[in-house]
């Protein structure tokens, strides 16, 4: 079940309990924009629904990356624009099927079968606009940005802005509730990729997993990763062992660990 968080004028975050999940709407005059789609096509049909129940504006979707919590909902929504960063699509013909066989058995080892199910009968949508270094999108009466910001919890984050609200949709570039995830991370761009997010002055940031924020949180979480990236030139430097690095860390061993066993370069 997932719960509304208005957090601006017409715009608002769809909170889950599963994985923590959060994901988006913007409404225009003429037009919504949704963001982010969730784990599974029951899922994102849920996500709908919510979505009907404010607004039968048309939609289109906006997905801030290639993980599978965030898009792996998309078939729910039918025929419509699916805009994502370029380097989305080709993430997701590389990788969605491994992201799919990972995550059922996870499920199934959790003990979770019917979310287990759900995973595997998803239909994998790739997008198909790329978005820009900056894309506007006119919703009637106002315009929302899609903005990449570089590297940093992918190869291809993209954030949603609301500028006549101050609101910024940023996908796992931001988490609350827990430590940033580094899987597939780009540790040392990380930190100029929310500084780039920081630069466009939000009153309020929409994590991908977790409470809205503000940008106070966000720059307290930039300095996090900073220390982070410093810790993973450091051990690549010689100049700290893993061990020294992981005690120096602000967050998690496994966390760090993550981080450590990154590219230092895009």
């Amino acid at each position: 079940m997932g719960r509304w968080v208005e957090v601006g004028d017409r715009a608002w975050a769809r909170r889950h309990d599963e994985l923590d999940l959060t994901l988006g709407l913007v409404a225009g005059d003429r037009a919504c924009v949704v963001v982010d789609t969730g784990a599974d096509e029951a899922q994102g049909a849920a996500f709908a629904a919510a979505v009907r129940e404010l607004t039968g504006l048309p939609w289109s979707v906006a997905l801030t990356h290639a993980h599978f919590d965030h898009c792996f909902g998309t078939a729910a929504f039918g025929e419509c624009v699916v805009w994502a960063h370029p380097g989305c699509r080709a993430d997701l013909v590389a990788t969605g099927e491994r992201q799919r066989s990972a995550w059922v058995e996870h499920y199934r080892e959790e003990g979770d079968p019917e979310a287990a199910g759900r995973l595997a009968a998803a239909r994998i949508v790739l997008p198909d606009r790329a978005a820009g270094a900056v894309t506007e999108l006119d919703l009637g009466g106002r315009v929302v940005r899609l903005a990449g910001p570089g590297p940093g919890h992918t190869g291809h984050d993209l954030v949603v802005h609301v500028p006549d609200s101050g609101v910024v949709f940023a996908g796992d570039l931001v988490e609350q509730g827990a430590p940033p995830a580094f899987d597939d991370a780009f540790p040392q761009a990380w930190p100029s990729a929310l500084d780039r997010l920081l630069e466009l002055a939000p009153r309020t940031v929409v994590p991908g997993h977790g409470e809205p924020v503000d940008a106070a949180f966000v720059a307290r979480q930039r300095d996090e990763l900073a220390e982070v990236a410093r810790l993973c030139r450091a051990v690549a430097a010689g100049e700290l062992t893993r061990a020294e690095a992981l005690a120096r860390s602000p967050y998690p061993e496994p966390f760090t660990s993550d981080a450590l066993a990154r590219p230092l370069a895009p």
